[in-house]
């Protein structure tokens, strides 16, 4: 079976020119959807891919319709190959049931890794010069004076978790996590 995936970023932007691409190409089932690709959460993308089968097509336009950052785009292109699934991008003039096209999947997964070291090593090596200049990693405790303060304000029980943050400056996550850590003193 041929499944096409279309996607635009904002609700006013048309799909027209993908669907009619895809429609020229051929696909039995579509799914669209009208999501920014920096979200992780695409419920059609999802169904897209949970209704693949070992033996399938799965068609975009366009890479970039599939997925904003090479890691995600290579995760995506693995999971498909593992499971027995071609992908085609139009565009790109990319189908991985063609040599040229599975060698540039190899290529592609060999940049994916070598994008994954790059970004640990800096990562690394930021957090190693922070800790030569003093500074150490994580959040920024919260003023215990405010924590004790937004703590009062929530065991009154007269406020909303919302005015409770205006009024002490200290975010929800914020008190919760000093709620649960002193009831677990108390117990």
């Amino acid at each position: 079976m041929k499944i096409a995936y279309a996607r635009v970023s904002t609700a006013d932007q048309s799909l027209d020119l993908q669907i009619d691409a895809l429609k020229k190409y051929g696909f039995e089932k579509i799914y669209t959807e009208k999501a920014s690709g920096g979200k992780d959460d695409r419920p059609e993308l999802a169904k897209a891919l949970d209704n693949l089968r070992p033996g399938d097509t799965f068609i975009v336009y366009k890479l970039d319709r599939l997925a904003r950052s090479t890691q995600k785009l290579f995760d995506v292109l693995f999971q498909l190959n593992k499971n027995g699934i071609e992908f085609v991008s139009l565009s790109d003039k990319i189908d991985t049931s063609t040599a040229a096209g599975k060698a540039l999947f190899g290529i592609m997964a060999v940049f994916a890794e070598f994008e994954r070291d790059i970004i640990r090593e800096r990562t690394l090596a930021g957090l190693e010069a922070a800790r030569a200049r003093g500074r150490k990693g994580g959040r920024p405790a919260t003023d215990k004076k405010k924590l004790d303060k937004a703590v009062m304000l929530y065991e009154s029980g007269s406020f909303t978790i919302a005015q409770i943050e205006e009024m002490s400056s200290v975010s929800k996550g914020s008190l919760y996590r000093e709620l649960n850590r002193r009831s677990k003193k108390t117990v």
